[in-house]
């Protein structure tokens, strides 16, 4: 695209944009990382990730295995087994979630301080959410 501006890779169409919308989705970091040390079981990550209900764990692994971040293994056992893993594609998410991982823990107090020095109802909402 010649005469593209940086802000052009977010346009609405834009497969970057659609793929940061996916990424940027609330479980869907905690769940590629959960996956970063090898295959897993449902209830194993559910266990692992704490907070997350069966039902969305279910989901964000269904829509991270329609983008190609995720593949699904079932085994043909009695009882049935079925192990969730990261594609290559998945694995190259690994390094920037470290990053982002190192950033929160870095400053995730100042970020809850800013959010404790807004006064007045919407600040207490968004406490609140969380």
């Amino acid at each position: 695209m010649s005469g593209s501006g940086p802000g052009d890779s977010f346009l609405a169409d834009c497969p970057a944009r659609l793929a940061v919308e996916l990424i940027a989705d609330k479980w869907t970091v905690v769940v590629l990382a959960g996956l970063s040390k090898g295959p897993v079981r449902h209830g194993e990550l559910t266990e692992l990730i704490g907070g997350i209900s069966r039902k969305m764990l279910t989901q964000t692994l269904r829509r991270l295995e329609a983008h190609g971040l995720v593949r699904r293994h079932a085994y043909a056992e009695a009882p049935p087994r079925v192990e969730y893993e990261l594609t290559p594609l998945g694995e190259t998410l690994i390094d920037p979630i470290r990053t982002l991982t190192e950033w929160a823990r870095a400053n995730g107090g100042a970020v809850l301080d800013a959010l404790d020095a807004v006064p007045g109802p919407a600040a207490r909402d968004v406490r609140d959410a969380h």
